[in-house]
């Protein structure tokens, strides 16, 4: 039988008359337990009234700027006892954004059954051991070590970092600066200062891009050792739900443990089908390793991993063809953020083919022959390196969890709740295997989350926004809803948007082809996203998320003093433009 039950506001210490700012819900919406319904603002912070049980929303008792205090009646739950309630649908008057979901739905099979201890003496024992030492899995050996745990951290490269540090982020960030010193050289000429053309040491670049990684990873066994963080090196493996077997050059070591968290990351997707066995064949390690610079480089994949790689070698020198299977390149970016590199690119690139499929790849004496599918298919080529690039797959299908009866989706994925916490109570997992977004700087809050849990602490993963950049050149930059995600939720939002053909900053440096864009909700005026298109976008970014984590208005961004000239007063100028109150461009009509 389902029962009424009035959602009143909680306890909220000395507050009264504290207004209702925004509604996150509507008459007919099935909510899950905790789950916002309205958003209150006191002059110190915003708080959200949860629902006490999961159910389907009757009635909303507030409305827009009312003023309420404790015990006042926000909604009417019809509560179910039987129910699991649904996702609530997107609230239509854009709410704040929601916290970003740790993990995929949990799988719905059984889970598996524990494997029992093996009875070996250990090697190692300790309270929390922590499988991968990437910018997730560090973060949470060094918190849970700060915390006072007997902490033991393993990873199979012979430095930590991980993915990252070794073959990812940071050797490709190096490589990417070498590209920019290049474009900004050749730039130079055009007010006077000619540099001529480039000399390429290769062999002294890919030493300049080892010593980044070497002074970032020593600096990890540095902090390890001043916290007595043990680290073992090898592939790691569950035996049980107490039990990890580490491979190394060692030979096998058994660590047994109290608590464990799982931080084991994702490797690069490889086509089957492809001859992989060809060296010229690359995934983005071997992209990194800088083994000659091709001729004629074919890019598989237009996403962040395959343009940013595509700018290192197209500025040493190689003629790019990049190939994407979707309608636009940097899937998931609205399209007028990708438009200016896009535009760019065009001229510089060899080819770039949208809605257009790699069939086939024949290696050769000459090089590698690829065939093409698709409307605007160009004819087969031969290209001295092919660097597919289509994504990462994340790697809980390779740790044996099974062992340890923790859930593992069929794509590799590992359910987590906001505590980081697997269905396994003292097992958590962290990072790009517990879902997307697959960003380092979302594994070092959550790896954070999961140490402090497992110490004892409490705390819990609560991103409202997580920021996306791509460093290519220009750099591309978003964080929140983009306004596809809100044209397709059917949020009524608003837009500012400054040029930076407009920003003296941008003019002096040469770089008008960009621009910032802010997204508000129509109703509050409070920003819920952002894209930045420029050099150093990725730095400009933060702003806007700090902004939407604090539920900034756009007067708040457009009265903040930003300084000049600076491309981050573009900020500042894009609120002003949703406002009305811009004075550096002409807008006609005022809001």
């Amino acid at each position: 039988m389902a029962n009424a039950i009035e959602i009143k506001v909680p306890d909220i210490g000395n507050y009264s008359g504290v207004p209702v700012i925004e509604i996150l819900v509507k008459p007919g919406d099935s909510v899950k337990k905790d789950q916002g319904i309205v958003t209150l603002e006191s002059d110190k912070a915003t708080m959200e009234v949860p629902s006490p049980s999961a159910g389907v929303i009757k009635e909303i008792k507030v409305k827009l700027g009312d003023e309420i205090g404790e015990g006042a009646l926000v909604a009417i739950l019809e509560s179910a006892e039987a129910a699991a309630a649904a996702p609530a649908p997107a609230a239509k008057a854009a709410p704040a954004p929601a916290p970003v979901a740790a993990a995929p739905a949990p799988a719905a099979a059984p889970a598996p059954t524990a494997a029992a201890a093996s009875g070996r003496k250990a090697d190692f024992e300790c309270q929390i051991v922590v499988l991968g030492s990437g910018p997730g899995g560090y973060t949470a050996a060094f918190r849970a070590a700060d915390l006072g745990q007997d902490t033991v951290l393993i990873e199979r490269y012979a430095t930590l970092g991980g993915v990252c540090l070794n073959v990812g982020c940071i050797p490709s960030k190096a490589l990417l600066h070498a590209g920019r010193v290049i474009e900004e050289a050749a730039h130079a000429a055009d007010i006077g200062l000619d540099f001529g053309k480039p000399k390429i040491d290769l062999d002294k670049l890919r030493a300049s891009k080892t010593k980044v990684v070497a002074q970032l990873t020593g600096g990890l066994a540095g902090m390890a050792k001043q916290r007595k963080v043990r680290v073992v090196e090898g592939v790691g493996k569950f035996l049980s739900p107490n039990e990890i077997e580490v491979e190394g050059k060692d030979g096998k070591k058994l660590v047994r443990f109290e608590k464990a968290i799982i931080a084991a990351g994702s490797q690069a997707v490889k086509l089957p089908g492809f001859p992989w066995a060809d060296k010229r064949m690359m995934d983005s390690t071997d992209a990194l390793d800088l083994a000659d610079i091709p001729k004629k480089l074919l890019v598989v994949g237009g996403g962040i991993i395959g343009l940013e790689m595509a700018c290192v070698y197209d500025a040493l020198g190689s003629e790019v063809t990049v190939v994407e299977l979707l309608d636009q390149l940097m899937p998931g970016a609205d399209p007028d953020l990708v438009r200016p590199l896009q535009q760019r690119l065009a001229k510089r690139y060899a080819g770039i083919h949208l809605k257009v499929k790699v069939s086939k790849i024949e290696a050769g004496k000459n090089g590698l022959t690829a065939t093409f599918e698709g409307d605007k298919a160009p004819e087969p080529q031969t290209y001295d390196r092919v660097l597919v690039a289509i994504g990462r797959s994340a790697n809980g299908g390779k740790i044996n969890a099974q062992a340890a009866g923790v859930n593992v989706t069929d794509r590799g994925f590992i359910p987590v709740d906001k505590q980081m916490r697997t269905n396994v109570p003292h097992i958590f997992a962290i990072g790009d295997l517990v879902g997307q977004p697959m960003l380092a700087h979302k594994a070092t809050h959550e790896g954070k989350v999961a140490a402090e849990v497992a110490a004892g602490e409490k705390s819990e993963f609560v991103a409202r926004v997580i920021p996306s950049v791509a460093y290519t050149d220009p750099e591309i930059a978003w964080v929140g809803l983009t306004e596809s995600e809100a044209k397709k939720q059917g949020i009524a939002y608003g837009v500012g948007k400054f040029p930076h053909a407009a920003s003296g900053r941008a003019i002096g440096i040469g770089r008008t082809e960009g621009f910032t864009k802010l997204i508000f909700d129509e109703a509050s005026h409070r920003v819920i996203g952002a894209g930045i298109v420029a050099p150093n976008a990725g730095d400009l970014i933060a702003e806007v998320a700090l902004a939407i984590e604090m539920g900034c208005e756009a007067a708040d961004i457009g009265l903040t003093i930003h300084p000049h000239p600076t491309l981050s007063e573009s900020v500042g100028m894009a609120a002003e433009v949703y406002e009305g109150t811009i004075t550096d461009l002409y807008v006609p009509k005022k809001k």
